[in-house]
C-alpha cells in the first residue's frame, strides 16, 4: 500500500499538468505552434540543463559501479538492435522502426525512477539510481540520436552526421557534465544555481507541450490504443522480465538487480517524446505510450517492487 501511494503522489502532478496542456488547446485557438516552440525548450535548454545538474551533483565515492554500469548498458544497446529484427519480421516503416529506437530502451528513470528507488530501498540506493539515469541518458543522447540520424529518410552521410551532432546541445551535455564529473571541477555556485533553475523547468514544460498536442488529436480508435497497450507490455513487462532472468542467471548482487530491473520497466520518459517531435517520428504512439503508460505504472511498479521483494 505504501509502495501504491508513493506511485500515486509521484505520477498525479504530471497527469495535471498534462491535463492543463490539453485544456489550454482547447480554450485557445492559436496554440498549434505552442507544441514546436515548448518542445525546441525543452530539446535545447531544458533538457541539457537538466543533463548536467545531473551529472554535476554526482557523488560515487570510492565504490566501483562497474558492473552496474555494464548490465544496464548492456541493457539498453540489446533494446536498440531489437527494432531491426521486428521490423523485418513485421514489415514495419522505416518511420516506426526510427520510432522504436526510442520506445523500446527509455523509461522515466530520473523523474519517476528514482524517487521509486529512494521510497523502496531508502537513501543508500541514490548513488545507484543515480549512475543507472546517467546511464540512459548517455546511451539516449548518444548512440540512439545517432541511429535515428543514420536511419533517416535523407541520403546518409557521414558528414552531415558528425556535424549534427557535434552541435546537439544534448549530446553537448552529456560531455560536459562527465567532464564536470571526471575531473571534478568546481562550478560557481552562481553558475550552478542558474543551470538548476533551467533543469527544474523542463519537466512541466514538457507535460504541458505533451497535453497541448495530444489535446489537438483525436482519442484514437480501439486498434491505436490496443497498439499502444502492446508496445507498453513489451516495454514494462516482457524486457525487464527478461532482463531479470538475465541477470538472475549471472548471480547479479540483490540490489543492483532490484534497482536496475525497476527502472528497466518504468514508463516511456518524456525526452523520447520531445526527441520524436524533432525528428518527425511516429509522436502520436509515443505520446500515448507516455501517458497511458505513466497511468499503469501505479499498478505495475508496484508488482514489480513485490515480486522483487
Amino acid at each position: 500500500m505504501e509502495t501504491l501511494l508513493i506511485a500515486v503522489k509521484t505520477v498525479l502532478p504530471l497527469f495535471l499538468v498534462i491535463f492543463a496542456g490539453a485544456l489550454f488547446s482547447r480554450i485557445k485557438s492559436d496554440t498549434k505552434n505552442w507544441v514546436e516552440i515548448l518542445n525546441k525548450y525543452a530539446l535545447y535548454i531544458g533538457f541539457p540543463a537538466l543533463v548536467v545538474a545531473s551529472l554535476m551533483h554526482l557523488e560515487i565515492g570510492e565504490q566501483s559501479y562497474t558492473n552496474l554500469i555494464f548490465i544496464n548498458s548492456a541493457y539498453i544497446v540489446l533494446c536498440f538492435l531489437l527494432p531491426f529484427p521486428i521490423a523485418k519480421i513485421f514489415r514495419l516503416s522505416n518511420k516506426m522502426r526510427r520510432s522504436l529506437f526510442l520506445i523500446l530502451p527509455f523509461g522515466n528513470i530520473a523523474y519517476l525512477g528514482m524517487p521509486v528507488l529512494q521510497n523502496t530501498f531508502g537513501d543508500q540506493i541514490l548513488p545507484v539510481a543515480a549512475i543507472i539515469s546517467a546511464v540512459y541518458v548517455f546511451w539516449l543522447l548518444t548512440l540512439g540520436i545517432v541511429l535515428i540520424e543514420i536511419f533517416g529518410e535523407e541520403k546518409f552521410e557521414p558528414q552531415r552526421l558528425v556535424f549534427s551532432l557535434v552541435k546537439n546541445p544534448l549530446l553537448i551535455s552529456v560531455f560536459v557534465g562527465l567532464a564536470i564529473v571526471v575531473f571534478k571541477i568546481e562550478v560557481p555556485t552562481v553558475l550552478s544555481k542558474t543551470v538548476q533553475l533551467f533543469a527544474n523547468s523542463v519537466t512541466a514544460v514538457v507535460l504541458f507541450s505533451l497535453g497541448i498536442f495530444l489535446g489537438f488529436h483525436k482519442t484514437g480508435s480501439k486498434k491505436e490504443w490496443s497498439n499502444v497497450l502492446l508496445w507498453i507490455g513489451v516495454t514494462m513487462f516482457f524486457l525487464p522480465l527478461l532482463f531479470f532472468e538475465v541477470l538472475h542467471l549471472f548471480h547479479i548482487e540483490s540490489q543492483l538487480l532490484k534497482s536496475s530491473v525497476i527502472d528497466a520497466a518504468m514508463p516511456l520518459g518524456l525526452t523520447p517524446y520531445a526527441l520524436s517531435v524533432q525528428y518527425k517520428l511516429e509522436t502520436t504512439l509515443l505520446a500515448r505510450i507516455v501517458v497511458l503508460g505513466t497511468l499503469l505504472s501505479l499498478i505495475i511498479i508496484p508488482l514489480w517492487i513485490t515480486f522483487l521483494g
